[in-house]
């Protein structure tokens, strides 16, 4: 296994971490998905050789785990065998998955492949509700079959629900659940919105009588379970005050491929417009990581403006959120207006604050 020693030159550490987004096929159309709004095609996704090579490049400069995403990664037919060009480079794999798609047959192929690690998304505790958010009439049965298939051939299992207006106040129900199915770690994800979610914003934006709640359903439950079930809880930047490590920084330790093969400093950098990204079909991925125009030009802190370059926090958050600060001001320079010294702190605290429409308009479907 590659191991953090292999740093590369100019200083940098070695990203330790890459998010494979193998395609943009799904069957479900979350009205939040993390897909840039103009999706790739499959004629454009990189073949399954390609794909092995980047695993062979991403070990080679210092990447642990690959998370393997999409959509849904398990739509390609190849899936196992990028699963096994990321084993035989020794890196760790993570599915990141619907489920929909999970029969006990291709776990097997995948298990048997190298998989060491799945992660399933649901919508929902309720059935109904978890469906109507996905757009996929049965999902939420199939996400819990395949759910008990993975803890049955003995993988790691985390329960990954994005939660938001319409659910959150099913959180004890959904952290039951995560329990009941015998998941080692929930991951309570509060949407982020940019790209699909900022479409639908006035939709997903929860209350702030429902974050508080949460916050607290959140906390009780991980000492109630302690030790049989993790559980990581954020809380979501429109109701923070200070912005988040992004990504632990962007092209800090991090990086995601896309199914075009373009190599991106955030999962979400593309929704970025004017920046370019390299591509593995045209640059290798050690050069793009230490040299590329775009993984370099938010690195550290020099790129900062003020306030955030007196700031005492600079080096704890190192900026907050590119794709956040352009989505809400259109400047991807400018400070994260999450913060409350940003002088666009008003875009989300006023959002927060008043921005929860009466009638909930109804989703802009993930297309």
């Amino acid at each position: 296994m590659a191991s953090p020693d292999s740093a590369t030159s100019a200083g940098l550490e070695p990203p330790l971490a890459m998010l494979a987004e193998l395609t943009h096929r799904c069957p479900l159309q979350c009205p939040y998905c993390s897909n840039p709004t103009s999706l790739a095609n499959r004629d454009d996704e990189l073949d399954t050789a390609q794909w092995v090579d980047v695993m062979r490049q991403a070990a080679a400069i210092g990447v642990l785990q690959a998370h393997l995403s999409g959509g849904e990664p398990t739509a390609r037919k190849d899936f196992a065998d990028i699963v096994a060009g990321a084993h035989a480079a020794g890196i760790y794999t993570n599915l990141i998955t619907s489920g929909v798609l999970l029969t006990r047959e291709r776990l097997e192929a995948y298990r048997s492949a190298g998989l060491d690690h799945v992660q399933i998304s649901i919508q929902d505790s309720d059935p109904e509700n978890a469906d109507r958010i996905g757009n996929y009439a049965g999902g939420h049965a199939r996400k819990l079959t395949a759910a008990r298939a993975v803890r049955e051939a003995g993988l790691p299992l985390t329960i990954n629900a994005v939660v938001h207006r319409q659910n959150l106040d099913h959180l004890p129900e959904i952290i039951a659940l995560a329990h009941e199915l015998d998941a080692q770690r929930l991951e309570i994800a509060n949407v982020q919105y940019y790209g699909w979610a900022l479409r639908n914003r006035a939709a997903l934006m929860p209350t702030r009588e429902q974050v508080e709640r949460a916050t607290e359903v959140a906390a009780a439950a991980a000492e109630a379970l302690a030790g049989e079930l993790a559980i990581d809880y954020v809380v979501p930047d429109y109701h923070a005050r200070r912005p988040k490590r992004c990504m632990d920084g962007w092209g800090n330790r991090f990086f995601a491929v896309t199914p075009r093969g373009r190599v991106l400093p955030c999962h979400a950098a593309e929704t970025i417009t004017g920046m370019e990204f390299s591509s593995v079909l045209h640059r290798p991925l050690r050069w793009i990581w230490e040299n590329d125009p775009a993984f370099n030009r938010f690195r550290g802190t020099d790129w900062m403006p003020e306030p955030c370059r007196s700031c005492e926090f600079k080096n704890r958050d190192l900026g907050g959120c590119r794709c956040q600060a352009f989505a809400l001001t259109g400047d991807v320079g400018a400070t994260d207006p999450v913060c409350e010294f940003s002088p666009h702190h008003g875009l989300v605290a006023d959002t927060a604050a008043s921005g929860v429409p009466v009638a909930t308009p109804d989703y802009v479907y993930r297309a």
